[in-house]
């Protein structure tokens, strides 16, 4: 399992991930503004995921994440339920902090904890030094969330 840069041919597997995490993300698969960000950040190489096969005709991903170089965030980090508890959330979140700026304090908005399927999500943030920081309001499907926060080290700015 690696993670790597994704490419346009992974495309239809970001959408069918989205697909499988609406019910707790919100609409997105189908919405245009959400498939031009997907391809807007992979085309900014911001975009990595980690493919369910080394077959270039397996569109399908095992997982991915997106982020926001400027905001210093994690914009987005789904693995797909076939996936889960094998590492990927792991290797993902690994790799997005590495290619986030380390000297400033690094974002992601989550599920509450109050939200028992975003448990696991929880645990793999605070597993890496993530802290709640602020409220998040509820997300496009109506859960609560949490702005976390990985605070920058000592001396350097949030």
């Amino acid at each position: 399992m690696s993670v790597d840069y994704s490419n346009l041919s992974d495309f239809t597997g970001w959408l069918s991930l989205a697909r499988e995490v609406e019910p707790l993300f919100g609409p997105m698969a189908d919405e245009a503004p959400f498939q031009e960000a997907i391809r807007d950040a992979i085309a900014a190489k911001r975009a990595f995921c980690i493919r369910a096969s080394a077959d270039e005709k397996d569109a399908s991903l095992g997982g991915g994440v997106v982020i926001a170089d400027e905001a210093n965030e994690i914009v987005w980090l789904a693995v797909a339920e076939r996936c889960r508890g094998m590492g990927f959330g792991r290797q993902l979140l690994k790799f997005a902090i590495s290619r986030l700026n380390p000297q400033k304090s690094i974002f992601v908005q989550t599920f509450d904890q109050s939200v028992p399927e975003g448990t696991a999500a929880r645990r793999l943030y605070l597993a890496s030094g993530f802290v709640d920081l602020k409220d998040g309001g509820p997300n496009p499907a109506g859960i609560p969330t949490v702005i976390m926060q990985l605070p920058a080290p000592p001396g350097n700015p949030v």
